[in-house]
């Protein structure tokens, strides 16, 4: 398949070079005629890219048994081993990187089982960003299309050019648990790459996150902000309310079956040395702006701000894990009597319902604009919706006491 390529890239470097028209290999096979009148704007798309213009043809990534219009499901859909076989050094980044296990989650979370079949698999919820990982062969079968290299790479122009700009990670990059196009925009990073253009001179996410077009993607503190061991005390003990009320960590502290998940998902940090090679790899990026002293202060300041965070949650779940303990609120079937925040919006009470949006969206946002240099939202959109949450999470175990005590 890697010489028919390269030979398909030589005629198309040959037919440049001697003047004749670009795509005359493409433009002569039976599919592009065919989807000329069908797709014509998907043909415009693979003829503009790099791609199309090498002479490579449809059959090269949809295979060759789809010959007509009445057997169009025999066409194969590209995932990422299809784009392997030219581009290695790329896949072996990204299958090493967390993108590459966006999809564990789709398999682990607690309640994505009941969840509609089109939001998970008809990737029209969390599926449309998680198929940025690598699916099984069960998980494929019960969803058509999607494939995680055209996450960043559209079909089928297939950029690089598009796939550089910070606007390529927007789709996935914003919202509610994780904001970062938003962080990063109103940031002075984000602000200046929107004055002056893409002069080099502001950092966008890939300059951060894919330094010299590195397709791992990784970073020191991982999606849940959580790293373990824990040299700090004070901070072992919010974590450890934290792990808890993940079921990472049953009532009594002892690892459940979740930190396999957690170890797959590559989702914490779970030696120093993992995170530290990560936060070396981060200040040398930041060097080449500023001052290593700059960057180490600024990047400590916000390990400090998820400290501040973990303090306020664990109170939190403290607070209502003593209902369970109580008897207040009782736990579902083949269920820990502890709160669970991975059950997000199907928690079963109001008063966990704050819970999850403390945890999974202001949480998240107090270090996340942290570390993307966004006073505000750490501000008002993270720090100070959590002191919020507290209040009201207070306010209600003292209702639901009250009221259980007057039955």
């Amino acid at each position: 398949m890697k010489r028919e390529m390269a030979r398909m890239v030589a005629i198309g470097v040959a037919g440049l070079l001697l003047g004749l028209p670009a795509l005359s290999g493409a433009a002569e096979s039976a599919c592009v005629g065919c989807h000329k009148e069908i797709t014509p704007n998907i043909v415009k798309d693979f003829m503009s890219g790099a791609m199309g213009k090498s002479g490579m043809d449809c059959a090269d990534c949809h295979g060759k048994a789809h010959t007509g219009k009445d057997d169009a499901a025999k066409a194969t859909m590209p995932n990422e081993k299809t784009c392997q076989k030219c581009h290695e050094k790329q896949h072996a980044q990204y299958a090493d990187g967390k993108h590459a296990l966006g999809w564990i989650a789709m398999s682990s979370m607690p309640t994505n089982a009941i969840q509609p079949h089109a939001y998970i698999q008809g990737l029209k919820g969390c599926g449309g960003c998680h198929k940025v990982g690598i699916r099984d062969e069960a998980a494929k079968a019960e969803s058509r299309y999607g494939s995680p290299c055209d996450s960043c790479h559209t079909r089928h122009k297939f950029s690089k050019a598009e796939a550089k700009k910070p606007e390529a990670c927007q789709t996935c990059h914003m919202g509610f648990d994780h904001p970062q196009w938003e962080m990063w925009s109103g940031s002075k990073h984000g602000v200046i790459y929107q004055t002056e253009g893409d002069t080099g001179r502001a950092p966008t996410c890939q300059t951060c996150h894919m330094e010299e077009g590195n397709h791992r993607v990784m970073t020191s503190w991982g999606f849940l902000a959580l790293r373990l061991p824990e040299d700090d005390a004070e901070w072992m003990g919010y974590r450890t309310t934290i792990l808890k009320g993940l079921h990472v960590l049953d009532p009594q502290g002892n690892a459940t079956p979740r930190l396999d998940l957690v170890k797959a998902g590559k989702i914490a940090r779970l030696t120093k040395e993992e995170w530290q090679a990560e936060r070396d790899r981060m200040i040398l990026v930041c060097s080449k702006c500023h001052s290593s002293k700059y960057a180490k202060t600024n990047l400590q300041n916000a390990d400090e701000m998820i400290k501040e965070a973990d303090k306020l949650m664990s109170q939190a779940i403290e607070i209502v894990a003593g209902l369970y303990d109580k008897g207040v609120i009782k736990p579902g079937p083949n269920k820990a009597a502890y709160p669970d925040l991975l059950t997000f919006y199907d928690a079963i009470t109001p008063i966990e319902q704050t819970l999850y949006v403390m945890f999974l969206e202001h949480r998240m946002r107090a270090f996340q604009g942290a570390f993307h240099m966004n006073p505000d939202y750490v501000t008002w959109y993270g720090l100070a919706e959590l002191q919020k949450d507290l209040v009201e999470i207070k306010h209600e175990a003292a209702t639901m006491l009250k009221e259980a005590g007057n039955k």
